[in-house]
């Protein structure tokens, strides 16, 4: 007799179906487990036989076989420890066999027993309620499985409580969904002084999801402007949260108890490596990209980063998903983010500061951003110049809105995105192509005049054009105005030819 659990093996954020078979049969004493487990999963059989020793449970004298199929499919991490050791347990006949094959398990086992929470729990219960079972995982991870209300979710403390479960001792109740509130940002637009372009800029990108970069002299306050973006965001909309959260899961990062309404804000260090950023390493893990997925990922001296991982970028940026491929792996990630950079205008940083000139200009700044291709550089919306703050300016009064007054904005305008796109693929603005953008962003009379005007004369790329017209309709869904009208159109070539006129 061949006795059956469920788990799964992940690829990307795609959990695969994984069968986990035992057989029990005479011969010489032994455990084996085939199916091309790792490490990890080959060490499962000592952590196994020590959780059902310490439950006064002493294995048969027998072969026992385990078998994870499909076999040909990689079976990494921790996780395979409990649908094993439920597989066998049902091969013992102590705990009901249709039982053990109505339910997807993951989870690790300690020596005395104990379930340690694994990442992937809420991948895996997507996963379960495809296959129509119940999802059993350790009592850490279940807060986050249970945001799949398709499925029952149940959470173990210890292999013990399985048993009881499974038998009818003391039966599980079902998990609840867990969400982590986190306190409020003490970070306020209104600290900046002046800065009133840069914060109408932050305004329009967070409204449309726009890459914006920044470039100013050192001190200028652009990562300041920066980490006051994330208190101007939305929260993340339950369909969102799943699928950030469902990257975190498999990074480990959901560790709180339930998963976050917050977006991601990542910013990585200009040393970080390819593999970092785009994703790969063992397993082709996802990258600072992808952990940005439905958030901001604010790229702090954009030139210092290497040149291979800014042209990695290009792709990512158009697509919104990303596929690392390596040789034994080749997974797509999703990656749909919101650019921020900041850069110095020179390698000394003082090139446009009269006070303080370069003295290598104009080669020095042209050295420097030359670092940024114009391929990438054709790929922001937004392109602001941020003008040094002197130390008179610091004893100005706060100056503009707060930023729950700019969320509040921001927050309407996405609003009318939402009902715009409803039933689309679309989300924002900055999605928006083909004949959808000639429809809802076409200018007027005297708009289309200005923008072909300003075309002519700087030499806008296609993809220039067609960003200038997807912040003009960011920019009149702030105003609430129904049309794209002139001035809008005029604000989103202002934020896209001046830098490019003084470069």
């Amino acid at each position: 007799m061949v006795a059956r659990s469920h788990t799964v093996a992940f690829q990307g954020v795609e959990a695969r179906p994984v069968e986990v078979q035992c057989a029990v049969s005479p011969g010489l004493p032994a455990f084996s487990i085939v199916g091309l487990p790792d490490k990890a999963v080959s060490e499962a059989r000592d952590r196994v036989r020590s959780a059902l020793s310490s439950m006064a449970i002493a294995l048969p004298s027998k072969r026992i076989t385990i078998n994870l199929s499909p076999a040909d499919l990689p079976k990494e991490g921790s996780h395979f420890d409990l649908p094993i050791a439920v597989a066998l347990l049902s091969a013992l006949e102590i705990i009901p066999p249709d039982a053990a094959e109505g339910a997807v398990s993951l989870g690790e086992l300690s020596l005395d027993g104990s379930l340690v929470p694994v990442v992937g729990a809420l991948p895996a219960a997507m996963t379960a309620a495809a296959e129509d079972r119940a999802l059993l995982c350790p009592k850490a991870s279940s807060a986050e499985a249970a945001w799949v209300d398709a499925t029952q979710v149940i959470g173990a403390g210890s292999l013990g409580d399985v048993v009881r479960h499974f038998s009818g001792q003391a039966p599980l109740s079902a998990a609840q969904p867990g969400e982590v509130s986190l306190a409020p940002s003490a970070r306020d637009l209104r600290d900046v002084k002046g800065q009133e372009r840069a914060k109408r800029a932050l305004e329009i990108a967070a409204a449309g999801r726009h890459h914006l970069i920044m470039i100013g002299t050192p001190g200028s306050g652009k990562s300041m402007l920066a980490a006051r973006l994330p208190g101007i965001l939305p929260p993340l909309t339950p369909a969102e949260a799943l699928e950030t959260s469902m990257i975190q899961s498999l990074c480990g990062l959901l560790d709180e108890g339930g998963i976050s309404r917050t977006r991601p804000f990542r910013e990585p260090h200009h040393t970080a490596s390819m593999a970092a950023i785009v994703g790969g390493g063992k397993g082709a893990k996802p990258g600072e990209i992808s952990l940005a997925h439905n958030g901001v990922l604010f790229m702090d001296e954009f030139p210092e980063f290497p040149r291979t991982v800014l042209e990695t970028l290009r792709q990512p940026i158009e697509t919104g998903e990303v596929m690392v491929a390596r040789a034994n792996a080749h997974v797509k990630y999703p990656c749909r983010f919101m650019l921020v950079a900041a850069a110095n205008p020179c390698k000394c940083g003082y090139l446009t500061d009269p006070a303080r000139a370069c003295s290598r200009a104009p080669v020095c700044g042209e050295d420097y951003l030359g670092r940024i291709s114009g391929p990438l550089m054709d790929r922001f919306d937004l392109r602001l110049e941020v003008p040094p703050v002197g130390f008179t300016d610091l004893d100005l009064p706060p100056s503009g809105d707060s930023s729950a007054t700019v969320a509040a904005r921001v927050e309407q305008a996405r609003a009318v995105q939402a009902q715009r796109f409803e039933g689309t693929s679309t989300r924002q603005n900055a999605d928006v192509e083909g004949a959808v953008l000639e429809e809802i962003a076409a200018p007027d009379a005297e708009g289309k005049e200005l923008l072909l005007k300003a075309a002519e004369r700087f030499g806008l790329s296609a993809r220039a054009f067609h960003r200038i017209l997807r912040v003009a309709r960011t920019i009149a869904d702030l105003d609430g105005a129904p049309d794209v009208k002139r001035p809008h159109v005029a604000e989103a070539l202002s934020f896209r030819v001046s830098a490019q006129a003084a470069s």
